[in-house]
């Protein structure tokens, strides 16, 4: 390890920062800048291209990261067996991750809605299983419409099949009869909801992260001078069933998952986290309510009523990560490590690792580094209109810290 990188280490995995000053992942040499309290690497550190991760990932979520970003760390900072943690695990990427590298998933997010799409992917059925309960759910008896409003989005009978799929979920699960494949069943009807393609149960709408409201769509539809067509759900469910199952690699564990917030996990035991890998909500950026009332509303979980966190001042944010780094000391092993990736916003004005190294300041943490993962656009950031690293979260921006002792 060269000098000036030797007296920022602490890091108990040899030659990690040594590593990403080495690291090429595309033939570009890395940036190197040790004149800051902490040194920052920048490269790319893992592929822009889209579908490059196993397929049990594709499960859409607004301003979800890639899988290749905990893998980079999971390989790097744990062994098989360790514990690995996302605080705000969204979709489930880190959890996900970690299960396919043969580590210890744990998982927490305010929102109920991201256990019931991670879970299932940790313990999925067979596809034949599938397949069979698909074939006792009695669609053709589903024939009530309690919310006509969504007729925006849905055929008559997609909508009244869909309600009926809705509410025999939460009958099953009320009486104690709701299993894996009922879990898989609904985690992937869940992501069909609404999208751009005949994939999806509605009618042309945004891409299924971020559904409209149905005034929107009412809008939608008449530019498009669209009306909703007729879906077949169980064959919808079924072949996107088949996609996601085809890389199944995984060993069947149930994971450890929690809905509540950041700040207070007492179902995770103190130290005993080996690598947390989380990236927690942008400022005001993203609007997660918004984008998951559908979900939501198939679930039975009134969105407005998640106590998701949304600061609109930096300071704000800070003392809320604080609070945050702060139940992940308790949580942490001795040098074990926190990936705390907080994207670019507000044209690159908000430098939100600084505040993070801020907000650790006074806890048993060892700042390591600041990684800046630059890359090419990918589709979904073309798809809004970001500017590479200048605009958006395109960019990714890591403050990595260590457990001190």
């Amino acid at each position: 390890m060269n000098q000036q990188l030797s007296l920022f280490s602490k890091s108990s995995v040899p030659g990690f920062l040594d590593d990403l000053a080495k690291f090429s992942f595309s033939g570009a040499p890395t940036l190197v800048d040790t004149s800051a309290s902490v040194p920052v690497f920048v490269n790319e550190f893992w592929t822009a291209r889209q579908r490059q991760a196993n397929r049990l990932h594709e499960i859409s979520y607004r301003a979800c990261f890639k899988p290749q970003l905990p893998a980079f760390f999971i390989d790097r900072l744990t062994c098989v067996g360790d514990i690995v943690y996302d605080p705000f695990m969204g979709r489930g990427t880190t959890p996900i991750e970690a299960a396919l590298r043969q580590r210890v998933a744990y998982g927490n997010d305010i929102n109920p809605l991201s256990k019931a799409l991670t879970a299932p992917r940790l313990s999925p059925p067979t596809l034949a299983q599938v397949e069979a309960r698909l074939a006792e759910i009695p669609f053709a008896e589903f024939k009530t419409i309690n919310r006509e409003d969504l007729l925006a989005f849905y055929h008559p009978q997609t909508l009244a099949h869909l309600q009926g799929l809705r509410d025999w979920m939460i009958s099953r699960e009320n009486d104690g009869q709701f299993d894996i494949v009922d879990a898989w069943i609904r985690m992937v009807a869940i992501n069909r909801l609404t999208g751009h393609s005949p994939g999806f149960f509605s009618v042309y709408t945004l891409p299924p992260n971020q559904a409209v409201t149905v005034e929107r769509q009412r809008k939608i539809n008449e530019k498009r001078n669209q009306t909703p067509p007729m879906r077949d759900l169980a064959a919808i469910i079924l072949k996107k069933s088949k996609s996601l199952l085809s890389q199944n690699t995984l060993v069947k564990q149930p994971g450890h998952f929690f809905s509540g917030p950041s700040t207070d996990t007492p179902g995770i035991p103190g130290q005993s986290v080996a690598l947390t890998v989380t990236s927690p909500p942008f400022l005001d950026i993203v609007d997660y309510v918004g984008d998951n009332w559908l979900r939501c509303w198939f679930l039975g979980i009134d969105a407005e009523t998640v106590a998701i966190s949304r600061h609109r001042t930096v300071e704000a944010w800070t003392d809320f990560t604080a609070a945050t780094l702060a139940e992940l000391a308790r949580v942490t092993r001795p040098g074990g490590h926190v990936v705390y990736e907080v994207g670019e916003v507000r044209n690159g004005t908000v430098k939100l690792e600084d505040h993070v190294l801020r907000a650790a300041a006074d806890l048993s943490f060892d700042p390591l580094c600041i990684m800046i993962n630059q890359q090419e656009f990918t589709k979904t950031a073309n798809c809004w209109g970001v500017t590479n690293n200048k605009g958006g979260t395109n960019s990714n921006r890591m403050v990595v810290l260590q457990k001190s002792g």
